[in-house]
Order: C-alpha cells, then sequence, then structure tokens
C-alpha cells in the first residue's frame, strides 16, 4: 500500500500545468471521435477493433508466440491504414461539421427578410399540421447556408410560392410529385420530387414506423445544414431532422419554436446561421 502512495505521489510530484493540458486535449480528442460516431454502423467497427486489439495484446503479452508476434507486428501498420478507409464517412460529415461551426453567421437586417422568413415558416408549420391531420406522408427540405442546388436539380423545379395549399397538393397520395422531397430555397419552393441521400445512421434500425422518408430527412441532414420536416404516412406524427439529429412526435408549438429558432435570432428576429447551437433537445 506504501508503495502505491509512493508512486502515486511521484507522478503528482512530476505533473505540471503543460502535462494538464496536454491531458485535456488528448481526452477532448477522444470524446469527440467517440461522440461524432454514437448511433452509426462506425460504433460497431469501433467496437470490434478495439475488442480485437485487447486480444491480441493479451495474446502476444501473456504466452509465448514468436510467429504470431511478428504477423501481429507486422499487420498492425496495414490495419493504421485500413482505419481511415473504413471510418471514412463519418470522418468526413465530422469535418463537414467543423467547417460549418467555422463558418460566419449570416445574417441579414432587412424587415422584408425577416416577414419573408416568418411568412414561409407559418405556411410550412400550417402545411405540416395539415398533412398529420389527414395521414399523408410528406418530406419538406428547408435550405439553409449550404447551397442545395445539387438535390435541386434531381427534382422537378417549380419556382413556386410556398403556401399550404401547394404544399398539400404536392403531397396528395398518388399525385405525380407525391414522392420525394420538396426543397424550399430563398422563400420559394423551388423544386419538388427532389432525390435525397438515405441515412446509414443506426438511430432508424430498431424502429419500424419510420422509413425511407425518416432516412431520407436524417440523411439530408447529415449531407448539409438544411433542416428537413417529416410527416409519417402511418401515424402523422411530425420530425424535424437537423445535424444528424431527429426530434419526434413533435406538437405544434414545438414545432413552430424550432423552426424559428432555426431560422431566426431568438431575441432580435434576424436571420442568422447559428441557430442550430440555440436548441437543445
Amino acid at each position: 500500500m506504501s508503495t502505491l502512495l509512493d508512486n502515486i505521489f511521484f507522478v503528482f510530484q512530476r505533473l505540471t500545468w503543460t502535462s494538464v493540458i496536454d491531458i485535456l486535449l488528448v481526452t477532448l480528442i477522444f470524446f469527440f471521435i467517440l461522440y461524432s460516431l454514437r448511433d452509426t454502423q462506425a460504433m460497431a467497427l469501433l467496437r470490434g477493433v478495439i475488442i480485437l486489439t485487447i486480444l491480441l495484446v493479451l495474446l502476444t503479452s501473456l504466452i509465448n508466440l514468436p510467429a504470431f508476434s511478428w504477423l501481429v507486428s507486422n499487420a498492425l501498420p496495414a490495419m493504421l491504414v485500413a482505419i481511415p478507409v473504413v471510418f471514412a464517412p463519418e470522418l468526413r460529415r465530422t469535418l463537414e461539421r467543423i467547417g460549418r461551426a467555422g463558418a460566419l453567421p449570416i445574417i441579414k437586417t432587412s424587415d422584408q427578410e425577416t416577414k419573408s422568413t416568418e411568412e414561409m415558416l407559418r405556411a410550412v408549420i400550417n402545411a405540416a399540421q395539415r398533412l398529420s391531420a389527414r395521414q399523408h406522408g410528406a418530406l419538406i427540405v428547408l435550405q439553409r447556408n449550404d447551397n442545395l442546388e445539387h438535390y435541386i436539380e434531381s427534382g422537378v423545379r417549380l419556382e413556386a410560392q410556398v403556401t399550404p395549399e401547394l404544399l398539400l397538393q404536392i403531397f396528395y397520395p398518388n399525385t405525380p410529385l407525391h414522392d420525394g422531397a420538396v426543397i424550399i430555397a430563398n422563400h420559394r419552393i423551388a423544386a419538388a420530387a427532389c432525390v435525397m441521400p438515405l441515412s446509414t445512421s443506426g438511430i432508424l434500425a430498431t424502429d419500424r414506423q419510420m422509413g425511407l422518408r425518416h432516412r431520407a430527412a436524417l440523411g439530408i441532414s447529415e449531407a448539409s445544414d438544411a433542416v428537413a420536416i417529416v410527416v409519417s404516412e402511418e401515424t402523422g406524427a411530425i420530425s424535424i431532422t437537423h445535424a444528424g439529429r431527429i426530434w419526434r412526435r413533435l406538437e405544434p408549438e414545438r414545432l413552430e419554436n424550432m423552426l424559428f429558432t432555426f431560422f431566426q435570432h431568438p431575441k432580435s428576429g434576424q436571420t442568422a446561421g447559428w441557430g442550430w447551437l440555440l436548441w437543445k433537445k
């Protein structure tokens, strides 16, 4: 016991502020990596890599296996090269989020701009509530700072005013444009029947009530800073996705609060690019 205490005291004696900062930086890096990989298929792969590494270390250290130790030591560099390849989508998504977080907020002080944003949001909220009451499935994507032109080109261009009636007609079952997503950009319906990227996240894997619309909504929120609104065809429940997260079964009041938080400054009412930092579940 005394030897253990002496060793601990020896460690604390050699500890400096630089060492503390060094340890904190390493801890933050590992925390950020694990936080970014949460609820993804990559987390299962990471667990497998950790378990395999522990088993290899135990085998090579506890038992004298020269040939096996040689194989492990030579295969380790190849494994280090393979890890970035395996986790490429997650690494790319993390770097994109860092890039968006570092972007300067876009603030529009025009009263007309603020009014147009408010009218657009209220039309979308009204349409979502009516679609929910009728249990008509819908996917509405609201462009923010990231340009969605690539996805707009995959659909049918409309360039129409945002009204609840038009959104209801687009998502009426079996109409030509009801499949796919509506993209709203610059306060107008840019296109309908747009093809969205499907999420590979494990968030939706255990819930059978969430189908392709929810995967597409989560996918576009992972690929851009857009906000997506989903109305479930099965239950009529309204969900919102943003930055790889999903908020489900939203009441009209919470839906309105979230959308205005994403698109407006909470005090001045100005459109801001940092809305995602202001909302907490």
